[in-house]
């Protein structure tokens, strides 16, 4: 199907960007519009205005500082993430994650800010910037704020992004030597995940290895991540091994209630969810210092 007809403005800065969001209702951000663009198509939601952020230098960056950090731009394409040496080296997943998306097509357009704006519980980047702890910087008629990944993400199609506001940039902590897995199950390399698990996992020194911190987090078994804090409670200051994983793992879907569709039960997406967890938790702490 076509685009219904729509206004349509390409602003040259933020400000112009922000000015054009509050002045109209109706309007929405248009980045990539890998996903945008064809909810539009099939009539599934309407607007008045795009507002296109794509070319907006501001939005589009990587910083690595010298601690560890990164700061990304929202409208960063998945392409720059995947080709970031000095991102590599910090925050490898991101990058990693953004090379197994898709096509080279959708990965040249895609944006990292968009994926995470859409909040659709498939989307691949919202669990892991929870697990990251990333810090989302909004920017809006009244300045900036931040705002936790945790607290980002508020249900489906959701995000704490108001009207007349944009998501403005990502910020990742230093790992300081933690380890992350990520793991996601699939009917296809380019098929929608049926379920999806991030670790975080940080090991104290000494042998035998022992779990200082974990964080566990569900993707495609709610409208937004879930920590699996039952998992996580476990983990904490126990032995590092395969069989501790897996009485933890075990218990990273109790009591939730995913949803069914053609491709899977909400049962056994459940059920897929923590086998994700445990393999996700093993490669993190595989990739622990």
């Amino acid at each position: 199907m076509l685009l219904a007809a729509t206004e349509y403005v390409r602003p040259a800065s933020l400000e112009e960007a922000l000015a054009a969001l509050a002045g109209t209702a109706g309007a929405r951000v248009l980045a990539g519009g890998q996903t945008l663009i064809n909810v539009l198509k099939h009539r599934a939601a309407a607007v008045e205005l795009l507002v296109d952020i794509s070319r907006l230098e501001e939005l589009r960056f990587i910083e690595v500082a010298s601690d560890g950090s990164a700061r990304i731009g929202a409208a960063t394409t998945y392409l720059e993430l995947e080709r970031s040496a000095p991102l590599r080296a910090v925050a490898p997943t991101i990058g990693e994650v953004a090379a197994g998306t898709v096509d080279r097509q959708v990965r040249a357009r895609g944006t990292i800010g968009g994926n995470a704006c859409f909040a659709d519980p498939a989307s691949n980047y919202p669990p892991l910037l929870v697990a990251l702890e990333a810090s989302m910087e909004i920017a809006g008629p009244a300045g900036t704020r931040s705002v936790p990944a945790g607290e980002f993400f508020l249900g489906l199609y959701r995000t704490a992004v108001g009207a007349g506001e944009l998501l403005r940039s990502i910020t990742l902590p230093p790992l300081d030597g933690a380890g992350v897995g990520y793991r996601s199950l699939q009917l296809a390399a380019d098929s929608w995940s049926i379920a999806r698990a991030v670790a975080w996992v940080r090991c104290a020194a000494g042998e035998p290895r022992t779990i200082e911190a974990a964080r566990v987090v569900l993707g495609c078994v709610a409208g937004a991540p879930v920590r699996a804090s039952a998992t996580e409670a476990l983990l904490s200051g126990g032995a590092a091994s395969e069989e501790a994983v897996s009485a933890a793992a075990s218990l990273a879907s109790e009591g939730l209630e995913p949803p069914s569709d053609v491709h899977a039960s909400g049962s056994y997406r459940r059920e897929m969810a923590a086998v994700m967890a445990k393999r996700a938790l093993l490669d993190a702490i595989g990739g622990a210092a």
